[in-house]
């Protein structure tokens, strides 16, 4: 929802923008691709160095863990009883489960208890790229398509309408996803979205007025 909710507002923003400059399908078109585009490879590249570094992170965080439990087992023994006895579970009963997942997989059970990772479900960043440019672009095409397709009087209405109304939906399937409050999400995102939009069809316009484009 986040890459579809850049790929709606950026789009949008600029080809409101172009438009309040020119009402050249040709400018608009050019304008909406290139920002499609770019804010497509964008995205993807930001999240897969975002989740590349966390990846690596994981695998530091695993290495060192495996080198500890090499080292000196029996503090790490101590260490997840310890961890067991502090989620509420007596000492006894605490040091046998340690050592029951000890004896079945040492290095499990450490990464899943004292940090929280899966050592056979790491962060793709791949996954996340590819993901991440697909919102983006599926949100992008909205705006191109609402300037492109009605009759030039009618593009910047009818691109605004369709805009807002994609940043309501989508704020609150994300709040519900989120199980936040949909209706303050929405509103949230429509504002944000409305004074972008004004903000970049005003510079257009004086723009346009002045000569300079």
């Amino acid at each position: 929802m986040l890459g579809a909710n850049d790929g709606i507002v950026s789009v949008a923003s600029l080809v409101v923008g172009v438009a309040g400059a020119t009402t050249d399908s040709a400018a608009l078109l050019t304008a909406g691709i290139a920002g499609l585009v770019g804010g497509a490879i964008s995205m993807s590249l930001g999240e897969y160095v975002s989740v590349s570094s966390q990846r690596d992170s994981e695998r530091a965080l695993i290495a060192k863990e495996r080198e500890e439990l090499r080292t000196m087992p029996e503090v790490e023994l101590a260490e997840l009883a310890q961890l067991y006895r502090d989620r509420g579970l007596s000492e006894e009963t605490a040091r046998r489960v340690a050592e029951e997942l000890t004896s079945h997989d040492a290095l499990a059970a450490h990464l899943e208890v004292e940090l929280g990772i899966d050592q056979d479900d790491l962060v793709n960043p791949w996954h996340a790229a590819v993901s991440s440019a697909v919102a983006f672009t599926l949100g992008a095409l909205l705006p191109l398509l609402a300037i492109l397709l009605p009759p030039p009087d009618w593009r910047v209405p009818v691109t605004f309408v369709a805009v807002l109304i994609a940043l309501a939906v989508t704020g609150a399937v994300s709040a519900r996803i989120g199980g936040s409050a949909p209706v303050r999400a929405s509103i949230r995102l429509v504002v944000g979205g409305a004074l972008a939009l004004a903000a970049t069809w005003l510079i257009g316009t004086l723009l346009g007025t002045t000569g300079v484009v």
